[in-house]
């Protein structure tokens, strides 16, 4: 995947549209992230010992990744993402950089 837990990104769609947050989890399987302050649920809790009145709690729900797209912290605007590959002197992969589309830096 090509956004990370940690990455700042923007929402592209719904109702949360233009917000600008940090991510908090991905889910590779399923294409999901759950991003900081973004399309937040209200669940309804029990009574624990680690929350002894329990009720409605408001947490961020999981998003496709489609939605979202990856802030250049460079430009300050949203860029598609990009590999370069460096290798070594014998042909090896010795690692795969994520990069800007919009201003070519690394990420």
């Amino acid at each position: 995947m090509k956004i990370r837990k940690g990455d700042t990104v923007r929402v592209l769609s719904g109702k949360n549209k233009g917000k600008t947050a940090r991510v908090l989890m991905v889910d590779p399987e399923k294409m999901r992230i759950w991003v900081e302050g973004v399309n937040l649920v209200k669940r309804h809790s029990r009574p624990t010992q680690k929350n002894p009145k329990g009720g409605v709690v408001e947490k961020e729900g999981s998003l496709h990744i489609s939605k979202v797209m990856l802030m250049d912290t460079k430009a300050n605007m949203p860029t598609r993402v990009g590999y370069h590959i460096v290798r070594s002197e014998d042909g090896r992969v010795s690692s795969k950089l994520r990069i800007s589309k919009k201003s070519g830096e690394n990420i």
